[in-house]
């Protein structure tokens, strides 16, 4: 890893706004598209670099803030890398958060964010904290090959339940499902009924596929060769060069995943469940008596 002074840490949004403290990981999911050339990295993506004067940033962001907002972090880079067990600069944040009164909604894969349950549970407690976890195998063994550097989804479903039962709400990404590799009905309905039993509030799902741009796609088929020989070139016969990628079961397995999010009571739109993050609750609307 590697240290930076950024110059700001929140985009510019009255209503909700994203944080990325880190940029680059050391999961090392094989499809991650935050590989893709177009985010213009200058360093090898698992040299992370840190943002160390990210907690001052925050600070000086919220106090200015004229109405308070959910803030997002986890979209481009995962707040609990291995890298925060030692820089801690994510639960800094969160206290930060915690002081000035607004709502967080953090995306992870991994159970660090255990360490900080307390923390969460307190934002929940006076604003609202929502917990977002990525599954996208239910088999640990192809876990263990398509995101092998973060704790197996068995540990992660373990991680909601532990929100569950400190009243912390939680929402689950469901992608990218890879065609040829983890897009069956089995992966699904193992996946929805785990979610369904930690009451998770809404499941993302973008379609039954995965995308693939310059950079991400190299790194892909680079892994699609060391644990799925001839797989690559079954991609490329089928897709070409194609952004979007969606499995060959798509329509199938739609049906079966709004089926079954339906029969339990989980919202399954991208729409609500967006809706549902960047909301933040009116009770806490107030706006500084600065202002």
């Amino acid at each position: 890893m590697h240290f930076t002074k950024a110059k700001a840490i929140l985009n510019s949004s009255s209503d909700y706004c994203g944080m990325n403290i880190y940029r680059g990981c050391t999961h090392g999911c094989i499809y991650c598209d935050s590989r893709s050339r177009c985010y213009q990295f200058s360093h090898p993506f698992e040299d992370v670099e840190v943002k160390i004067n990210a907690p001052e940033l925050l600070e000086k962001a919220l106090r200015s803030k004229r109405r308070k907002c959910m803030i997002g972090t986890g979209a481009m880079s995962d707040p609990y890398m291995h890298c925060e067990k030692q820089l801690r600069l994510t639960r800094r944040c969160l206290q930060i958060i915690k002081q000035y009164g607004f709502g967080v909604s953090i995306q992870t894969k991994s159970d660090r964010i255990l360490d900080d349950i307390d923390l969460l549970e307190e934002i929940n407690r006076q604003s609202k904290c929502v917990v977002q976890m990525t599954l996208t195998t239910y088999d640990d063994r192809l876990c263990a090959i398509v995101e092998p550097n973060v704790c197996n989804t068995r540990r992660r479903i373990e991680v909601l339940e532990k929100m569950k039962e400190r009243g912390i709400p939680t929402i689950v990404w469901i992608t990218p499902i890879l065609p040829f590799i983890n897009d069956t009905p089995e992966n699904i309905e193992a996946i929805v009924k785990e979610c369904a039993r930690v009451e998770v509030k809404g499941i993302i799902d973008f379609g039954m596929g995965l995308t693939l741009r310059e950079g991400d796609r190299e790194y892909y088929y680079a892994a699609l060769d060391r644990h799925f020989p001839g797989l690559k070139e079954r991609y490329i016969q089928t897709y070409g060069n194609a952004y979007e990628v969606p499995s060959l079961k798509q329509k199938q397995l739609m049906a079966l995943f709004k089926k079954l999010c339906i029969e339990n009571g989980i919202m399954h739109t991208p729409e609500d469940c967006f809706r549902y993050l960047h909301e933040f609750p009116r009770q806490y609307e107030q706006t500084s008596i600065f202002d």
